[in-house]
């Protein structure tokens, strides 16, 4: 009994420390146990706060959406608001006007004439639209009859440069009227200041003997389209569009102007972009050579009589304003000079016949003699059968030869029937 007590006795301190060590074990796998699941609560918890931040993100970006979408809406709503304040409006106007307008359809129904009233009045039209072409065709007429002229260029003979004064553009002739010698020369594309030379030799010669009449015109003029016609000077008025005037040399005064009716609206030539009115004479008469944007650009010429510049007769042309330098007329065909805007060999590569004898398109280009330049101005004179040219500063004169528009006519057509 007693050794089975002391046995007990060392047996219960081991019994103990296995019972503490198991304890302790426990506790330390509850531990472990508890430090995990607290760190999974914790990774939780900051999942869900995410998701918690995320969410308000969201519901903020949603709500400012919805204000902004609720701002533009009721922006749309004004603006219809308004049109549909207009549309009423207008509506109301339309509703008024169609009530306006079924008031005078009603009206004119009672004042339509009848058939018979309308043939009357077409029957009434007719005749005058007759009795007008009838006056044209008899002006047309007279201007021929009066003027039996039947000459046409043949081709430009001879080319003599005569002097070098002025400016680059210009213009210079003789009054065709008579037997006058007398020499003007207008330098530039705007100035009041003709000079007059008693002669062509006088204005050849280095020391002029007489010195020239410089003559102060009462205008400025615009342009190189000039011409003296028996004793008188007829020039386009600076700053005026189609103002023609006539002033008279001795006293030098105006005597008479007009006005040309659709001239003036664009140069007559592109390559001379400072001339809107070109002046021309001829074995007829009077011309004003012009462009007409309402007929393409195309060239027009008009007959005016030199006393009283009255308009006598006007054609529309075929010949184009592009590319053309300048122009002149013999007994009532205008023949156009064209080139390049850098200068080139001058040609005539149109012309228009009044009589209707030659045509364009039977006729062969002309070319100037060799030189490769340009014109500011080209006038015919009929009494010498030449052209006096401003040629960049230089005073040109071209012979031409001349002969009868038929034979002209003839000798074309055999041109062309060989062409074929």
């Amino acid at each position: 009994m007693t050794k089975m007590f002391v046995l007990s006795g060392r047996a219960l301190p081991a019994l103990l420390l296995t019972l503490f060590l198991a304890v302790a074990s426990v506790q330390s796998q509850g531990a472990s146990q508890e430090a995990f699941i607290i760190q999974y609560m914790e990774r939780r918890l900051a999942q869900m706060e995410e998701r918690l931040n995320q969410c308000e993100q969201n519901t903020v970006s949603t709500t400012q959406k919805t204000y902004d979408l609720s701002s533009e809406v009721r922006g749309y709503l004004s603006s219809l608001s308004v049109l549909r304040s207009e549309v009423k409006s207008q509506v109301e106007s339309l509703s008024v006007r169609v009530d306006r307008m079924e008031r005078e359809l009603e009206y004119l129904e009672n004042k339509i004439p009848t058939q018979t009233d309308i043939e009357m009045e077409d029957a009434l039209l007719e005749q005058q639209i007759k009795a007008a072409e009838l006056d044209q065709l008899k002006k047309k007429a007279k201007l021929k009859v009066e003027n039996d002229c039947s000459t046409a260029l043949n081709q430009i003979q001879s080319l003599k440069i005569v002097k070098k004064a002025g400016d680059t553009y210009g213009s210079w002739f003789k009054d065709p009227w008579g037997r006058s010698d007398k020499v003007y020369l207008l330098s530039g594309i705007r100035n009041n200041t003709l000079l007059e030379y008693v002669s062509l030799q006088s204005f050849t010669e280095r020391t002029t003997n007489p010195p020239p009449k410089v003559v102060q015109l009462p205008a400025h003029w615009q342009g190189t389209g000039h011409v003296v016609y028996d004793g008188f000077l007829y020039y386009h008025k600076a700053d005026t569009p189609n103002q023609i005037l006539k002033v008279e040399l001795l006293n030098a005064t105006v005597v008479d102007s007009t006005l040309l009716p659709g001239a003036g609206r664009l140069p007559v030539y592109s390559l001379n972009s400072y001339t809107y009115l070109d002046l021309a004479v001829d074995e007829l008469g009077l011309w004003v050579i012009h462009a007409d944007p309402e007929y393409g650009g195309n060239l027009v010429i008009t007959k005016l009589d030199k006393g009283t510049l009255a308009v006598e007769y006007t054609w529309d042309t075929q010949c184009r304003s592009r590319d053309a330098e300048a122009a002149f007329l013999i007994c009532g065909t205008l023949y156009v000079v064209y080139n390049t805007r850098y200068g080139g060999r001058s040609t005539i590569q149109c012309l228009y016949d009044i009589h209707d004898t030659i045509h364009s398109d039977e006729s062969p280009v002309m070319f100037f003699p060799k030189r490769y330049t340009s014109h500011s101005s080209i006038h015919y004179h009929p009494g010498e059968k030449q052209l006096y040219a401003w040629d960049d500063g230089y005073q040109t004169i071209y012979k031409v030869e001349t002969g009868r528009n038929d034979q002209i006519r003839l000798g074309t057509t055999a041109i062309t029937e060989e062409r074929r």
